[in-house]
């Protein structure tokens, strides 16, 4: 029995062909013809099946690209509707700095803008020059100067 199946096994491979008749070899070609139609057909729904778990990724795929698309669609209009909102508050507070010190609204305390109006009542004033009691200091400094003092 092994010996049969290893002669059988040499004349799948193409090996000892000359002991087999035109009856054996035609048998022989059938099989083959038939083994390679049967792996033919086995690779092929092989590839039929690869195509269809593809075709079915590709669609999730799509559909996935087409639902981020809409997110960032919508993430960029509420961008633009931020950065909208925040021109508007930098140019209100550009308003109210223009605007004389009696006509001014009530302060407008946080933001991001650029531009803070201030208020008059808590910031400190800029001050030009000295002030009277400087001024009287440094008189009675400068007479009690040393008199070795040119």
């Amino acid at each position: 029995m092994i010996t049969f199946l290893n002669k059988f096994q040499q004349n799948l491979l193409g090996e000892d062909l000359g002991s087999l008749g035109i009856k054996d070899l035609e048998q022989l070609e059938k099989q083959l013809d038939s083994s390679l139609r049967h792996i033919r057909s086995t690779r092929t729904q092989h590839m039929l099946d690869q195509l269809t778990d593809l075709q079915r990724k590709e669609q999730m795929l799509c559909e996935a690209n087409k639902c981020l698309r809409r997110k960032l669609e919508e993430s960029s209009q509420q961008m633009q509707g931020q950065m909208w909102e925040q021109h508007a508050a930098n140019l209100l507070g550009y308003d109210q700095l223009r605007q004389s010190p009696h006509q001014q609204q009530a302060p407008h305390h946080g933001g991001n803008g650029f531009f803070h109006p201030l208020d008059p009542t808590t910031e400190p004033t800029l001050q030009i020059g000295y002030t009277q009691e400087q001024i009287n200091n440094a008189c009675v400094a400068a007479s009690f100067m040393p008199t070795w003092l040119p």
